[in-house]
């Protein structure tokens, strides 16, 4: 099983990568949220490595944190949430907001990811409620979870939606970035994606 990649970053598209290890070339699937921490190619990087193999394929699914992986293996244990789910909740949900959403049966906040609907969100809730003690956040170590808390792992998975659209039209990371940061400070906490990316595009236009 492969845990772990350490390579040169040769593709970035929307829901994958491909890194180049000694001439060879891995596809990983990851989060919108672990791509956009990614560097421009061709820069060398080494992602976190969930291995799923099926009767026709090997597929490898990447991660920037070792918290971001172990959601991913105890999402895919609920019945309906596949690997793609998986991801697409991770995309839209970092480890703290997600552990927030479950304790506190936010089925909404769950169906901000593409393919879960209400009856998948109320059975993800239901089966990992239970389970969400001592799962790993990302956080400091003592850090108890809760809205205050969520708020800034909230706004940082704004920013890196945000960078990685806007790298998406063209923007290089380096440019961007502290223009989005400055969106994010100025909404005061009330950063809302689709702003975020209006009005820095504003900025970069100038």
């Amino acid at each position: 099983m492969i845990a772990q990649l350490r390579g040169l970053l040769a593709q970035v598209e929307a829901d994958r990568c491909v890194i180049d290890v000694s001439g060879v070339g891995y596809l990983v699937q990851a989060s919108s949220r672990t791509l956009a921490t990614l560097p421009q190619p061709p820069e060398l990087v080494c992602v976190l490595v969930e291995t799923v193999v099926r009767e026709d394929a090997i597929l490898l699914y990447g991660f920037a944190e070792a918290s971001e992986r172990a959601w991913f293996r105890l999402l895919t244990t609920v019945q309906g949430v596949g690997a793609k789910v998986a991801l697409a909740i991770l995309s839209v949900l970092p480890p703290p907001e997600l552990m927030g959403a479950i304790a506190t049966g936010d089925k909404t906040m769950l169906t901000r990811a593409g393919g879960v609907g209400a009856r998948l969100a109320q059975r993800i809730v239901t089966e990992l409620r239970d389970k969400c003690e001592g799962m790993p956040t990302g956080l400091p170590a003592g850090t108890v979870v809760s809205a205050a808390t969520i708020a800034v792992p909230a706004a940082r998975g704004i920013a890196a939606d945000a960078l990685l659209a806007l790298s998406g039209l063209g923007f290089r990371r380096a440019e961007a970035q502290p223009v989005v940061e400055r969106v994010i400070d100025r909404l005061d906490g009330k950063a809302d994606l689709d702003i975020v990316i209006r009005d820095a595009l504003k900025e970069l236009a100038r």
